[in-house]
């Protein structure tokens, strides 16, 4: 594991603008990583619909942050990588890196899932972490080792086989095409391997045999980043990113009416629902920033992108320490500290508001936190 502290930016995150460095993709990473920390982080356990993930089948807006978060990580990628190999860096030296970088994030997720009590009996070993790991790591060999149609062509194939393994390969005592809990063939994959170790009893939402459609949304993101290194003007890169999010999006939701948008389930109508709708947002915020100059609002977006990794990992250690300090609640009953917070600064308003200003308060906290160190020019480096 290598966590600094350095006072230079990270040279992973280098774009093709004027000053070297692409700030929309910095600010799309930091609104996602924004949009991750507000839907993780309900006061009590009462919230909004959207800030829920979807009860199983259908898409809220909690359902959108972890695919733009690995869209966003292909679209890194592609610009790493791409200066990188332009400085003649070996291709077997990116490759060690890549699987040293993929390996710390694999590992941090374990030590975030066991946090605090490790029982190698039951740790869950699926997780946030070792699913950005696996697909930065398919994504990335990828990119190095193949062309932009073989990418495109290994995301489409990811998306059809997915699509036809769960809805033709039978399970024992449910039958094909089952997409419940726990008779789709994704969740019978993770119960015969990992036994014990998923997040809950019958399947688990960042499984084995759903990160390959998600390695298809994580190409997806290589895809984008080829097209913003390409010399064609900014509103051109606009326009074609606008385009090509509205037809994915828009063939992910006539997907769905045959293969349902599932998060749980990561199914190929969701990659390219959320896909789509990442390229929308991502074209925006470029023709924002780099075609208009709108660059007031990006501070404190770009200094939590910037953190991205470090961010997502701290604010879900917080929230686990907040949990786990025992404080009685308003009517006595057992409560935490988080839970106290929100009854104690919030409890002048309903359940539903009270959670959510909470959310937004925490998300606010870790803003601040990492515009501070911004301003100090500190980066935490992961």
């Amino acid at each position: 594991m290598s966590i600094q502290v350095d006072k230079t930016l990270d040279s992973r995150f280098r774009g093709n603008d004027g000053a070297g460095r692409l700030l929309t993709l910095d600010v799309f990473r930091g609104l996602t990583i924004a949009g991750m920390i507000l839907v993780n982080s309900p006061g009590n356990q009462t919230a909004y619909a959207q800030l829920e993930h979807a009860e199983w089948n259908g898409c809220t807006f909690t359902d959108w942050v972890f695919p733009f978060f690995l869209f966003s990580v292909g679209v890194s990628l592609a610009f790493s990588l791409s200066k990188r190999l332009e400085n003649q860096e070996p291709p077997r030296t990116l490759l060690v890196k890549i699987l040293k970088r993929a390996a710390i994030l694999f590992a941090l997720g374990l030590l975030l899932n066991g946090f605090p009590a490790y029982h190698l009996s039951s740790i869950r070993i699926p997780g946030v972490l070792q699913r950005i790991a696996l697909c930065y790591l398919a994504a990335s060999v990828l990119f190095l080792k193949t062309r932009v149609w073989t990418q495109a062509s290994v995301a489409c194939a990811l998306l059809v086989g997915y699509w036809l393994a769960m809805t033709s390969v039978p399970v024992a005592g449910y039958g094909a095409a089952d997409l419940g809990m726990e008779g789709n063939l994704g969740a019978y994959i993770d119960r015969l391997l990992l036994s014990g170790h998923i997040y809950k009893p019958v399947y688990d939402p960042e499984g084995l045999f759903s990160t390959l459609p998600a390695i298809a949304t994580t190409l997806l993101g290589n895809l984008t980043g080829v097209w913003l290194l390409s010399n064609r003007t900014g509103g051109q890169k606009v326009r074609g990113m606008i385009l090509a999010g509205g037809l994915t999006a828009g063939a992910g939701w006539l997907w769905g009416l045959v293969f349902p948008i599932n998060k749980a389930l990561w199914t190929s109508s969701y990659v390219l629902w959320t896909g789509g709708l990442a390229l929308i947002i991502l074209a925006i915020c470029y023709g924002l920033i780099e075609v208009y100059g709108r660059r007031g609002w990006c501070k404190p977006f770009e200094a939590l992108g910037i953190n991205a990794i470090a961010a997502y990992l701290l604010h879900i250690l917080f929230l686990k320490i907040q949990n786990l300090i025992h404080v009685p609640r308003l009517d006595g009953s057992p409560g935490n500290l988080r839970l106290y917070i929100s009854e104690h600064l919030f409890g002048w308003t309903s359940l539903e508001n009270a959670s959510l200003f909470y959310a937004l308060s925490y998300t606010l906290l870790w803003l601040v936190f990492f515009w501070v160190l911004y301003r100090r020019k500190l980066f935490i480096k992961i």
